[in-house]
């Protein structure tokens, strides 16, 4: 099967739910990286909710790479 870059590229565009944006981060992450959670994902929302329209849809080019930086800081509340 031949590489499809544009459909590739396209895929970071695409407006998703919280949910189904923590399933494809943690799958597409190096193992090292800590793993979002849909509380992280919450805390990141509210925390940097400019990133965010009225529709709090999520996107790997607006949201990967800073929750990427973001997330080792993050500390769950128990």
């Amino acid at each position: 099967m031949k590489f499809n870059y544009k459909a590739e590229q396209e895929k970071n565009f695409v407006e998703t739910s919280l949910e189904a944006f923590v399933l494809y981060y943690n799958q597409n992450i190096p193992e090292s990286h800590p793993r979002a959670t849909v509380a992280a994902l919450e805390q990141f929302q509210a925390t940097h909710a400019v990133l965010f329209d009225d529709k709090k849809t999520w996107t790997i080019d607006k949201h990967r790479r800073r929750l990427m930086d973001w997330l080792p800081s993050y500390h769950a509340e128990v």
